[in-house]
């Protein structure tokens, strides 16, 4: 990407819009294009071809998603399928029928099936049955990675899709009832600790295993796979190294400096057992993970503090 090339960011208040467009800034990238939900509304088709039309893009970072944990995903799978499918659908046509040089796909490792083997290869996509808590979610970023492969194949785009593992970092969402599991324990620790409260309940048993990537190392890799990476296969962005949710909880506790006992609700939903991605062929393009987990989450905690209000209301 040249540096004066106008780079539009779909989703840049977000956990992951907002760091690519730090990311893209700190690169020296001058001329980046945003609007907030409220200016544009990327569900509307028409909405979406005029701003295209406009605006004359140049590159795509698509950011912009419907996402929330086991919960929001439970509750609300019809907005979550319908929102998604039209983003991507009016993003991704909009950016080809307006001459986009390129576009970024930002999936999900909750595409995979349920029970593939571990770590997650990229040539598991569709080999057997979804995690049925996401599977709305999943269905529909599957519909957009197909999206853009059918494009390339018959327009000769070159869009791009890469699956992100379990992000954290500022701009996160803290909604007790629609985040994922990292911010959601931030939260509840410190809430713990300032209303000294003896104990914090977290969901299951804790023995599921999970990746965690720091939202500027994802960022990073974004930047660098567009920079690098012109391939229709889809690409797996992580660490390479998971954790039981028991342990992640311990981390957290001892970054929010709380004294008190955790609980297990096993009577709550575990969701897939193991979510751990396979990074060869990322890492064989010359791109690795450089956050440790301890890092980022004083970072991510340091970002909540000051920024409480704010996180907690969005």
């Amino acid at each position: 990407m040249e540096k004066t090339a106008k780079i539009y960011v779909a989703g840049h208040k977000g956990l992951v819009g907002s760091a690519i467009f730090r990311k893209l800034q700190e690169q020296g990238y001058t001329n980046l294009v945003y609007r907030t939900s409220k200016e544009l509304d990327l569900r509307n088709p028409n909405a979406v071809e005029e701003f295209f039309g406009e605006e004359k893009i140049d590159y795509v970072f698509l950011a912009a998603a419907k996402v929330g944990g086991i919960v929001a995903n439970n509750e609300y799978p019809a907005d979550f399928i319908r929102d998604n499918l039209l983003i991507q659908t009016n993003v991704i046509d909009s950016a080809y029928r307006h001459g986009v040089k390129k576009l970024l796909f930002l999936g999900s490792t909750c595409i995979y099936p349920k029970l593939a083997p571990q770590p997650l290869k990229e040539e598991y996509l569709l080999t057997g049955e979804l995690e049925p808590t996401n599977d709305a979610y999943a269905i529909a970023k599957i519909a957009g990675i197909k999206m853009c492969q059918s494009y390339n194949k018959q327009y000769g785009t070159k869009y791009i899709s890469v699956m992100p593992t379990n992000l954290y970092g500022p701009n996160d969402n803290f909604d007790l009832k629609t985040s994922h599991v990292l911010p959601a324990l931030i939260r509840k620790f410190h809430e713990a600790k300032i209303n000294n409260d003896p104990y914090v309940e977290v969901w299951g048993t804790g023995a599921p295993l999970r990746e965690f990537l720091y939202s500027d190392d994802l960022a990073d890799a974004c930047v660098y796979l567009m920079n690098h990476y012109d391939g229709d296969e889809i690409v797996n962005i992580g660490v390479g190294k998971d954790l039981p949710i028991k342990e992640l909880a311990e981390k957290i506790k001892n970054v929010v400096d709380y004294e008190g006992e955790i609980q297990f609700d096993t009577t709550k939903p575990d969701g897939t057992p193991r979510k751990l991605v396979d990074v060869t062929k990322l890492n064989s393009l010359g791109w690795q993970a450089t956050t440790s987990l301890e890092e980022g989450l004083k970072k991510a905690y340091t970002w909540f503090l000051e920024n409480e209000k704010e996180a907690i209301k969005a």
